[in-house]
């Protein structure tokens, strides 16, 4: 009998836990319903865990350009060939820097790049046009000597206008032909005894002179100023340049007063016609 009623008293027990639960429940439920807000209480975060460092990426492999080929600087055109000294007519003597190509007007075109020192200044020339524009080398030492001799014969003044000689002297000059140039330096050279030049003579003079002594200084590898002095010792064995007994000068002064008046009736007409 006592186990029995053990049994009773464990059973109520029981039924009020229960029962004292249910409203405790409902309380809560409540609660929570009125305050939406309330918070519950957190759980305790989980450790936190270290990220692992991702793996480099591989780098990128580089796109292989397409091999170009190198192009070798240009050495040698027509015949020339770079750091050679040429002679180019309207300018006297030059030093082929490069040889370069470019595009003008979607055309490539090669250029000799000539240099000319004493000019301050930079010429570019198409190989192609070399023959044309009369671009040569240097002379040979035996076209320089007989240059040297040219100067030493006697002077030959035609007697005509001066503009139409002048005309003539610039042609010889920019003719880039040194036995011509040399016939204008003969031809113009004034020694102390003779009348001074004017002012035209002067200038063709010296341009001949300079072009004359820029050649010979570069064949024969010495300085412009051993060139001209050795050009005026040559001048001064010419025949007209000498000592001139009084029958000379008086000759050469009747013929230089012809060549005055000739000189004077062209002026004259050419007023006339204007």
């Amino acid at each position: 009998m006592p186990s029995k009623n053990a049994k009773t008293v464990a059973k109520a027990a029981g039924a009020k836990s229960s029962a004292s639960k249910a409203p405790a429940a409902k309380v809560v439920a409540k609660t929570a319903a009125k305050h939406p807000a309330a918070k519950t209480p957190a759980a305790k975060p989980a450790a936190a865990v270290k990220p692992v460092a991702a793996a480099a990426p591989k780098a990128a492999a580089k796109p292989v350009a397409p091999r170009v080929e190198e192009k070798k600087p240009l050495t040698q055109r027509q015949g020339f060939k770079t750091n050679e000294f040429v002679v180019y007519p309207a300018h006297g003597v030059g030093q082929i820097l490069a040889i370069e190509e470019q595009e003008i007007a979607g055309a490539r075109l090669e250029l000799f790049v000539i240099n000319f020192i004493k000019d301050k200044m930079t010429l570019r020339v198409p190989t192609a046009k070399v023959a044309n524009v009369g671009m040569r080398k240097l002379s040979d030492p035996a076209l320089v000597k007989k240059a040297l001799e040219t100067l030493k014969g006697r002077a030959r003044v035609k007697r005509t206008m001066w503009s139409r000689r002048a005309q003539e002297y610039e042609a010889k000059i920019n003719s880039g032909d040194i036995v011509a140039i040399a016939e204008v330096v003969r031809d113009l050279y004034r020694s102390e005894s003779q009348p001074e030049q004017s002012y035209s003579e002067r200038q063709l003079y010296e341009a001949a002179l300079d072009r004359l002594s820029r050649e010979i200084a570069v064949v024969q590898h010495s300085t412009e100023t051993e060139a001209v002095k050795e050009i005026e010792s040559q001048l001064a064995k010419s025949p007209r340049r000498g000592a001139k007994t009084e029958a000379e000068a008086g000759a050469e002064g009747d013929a230089e007063g012809d060549d005055l008046d000739a000189e004077g009736d062209d002026a004259a007409v050419e007023d006339e016609a204007a």
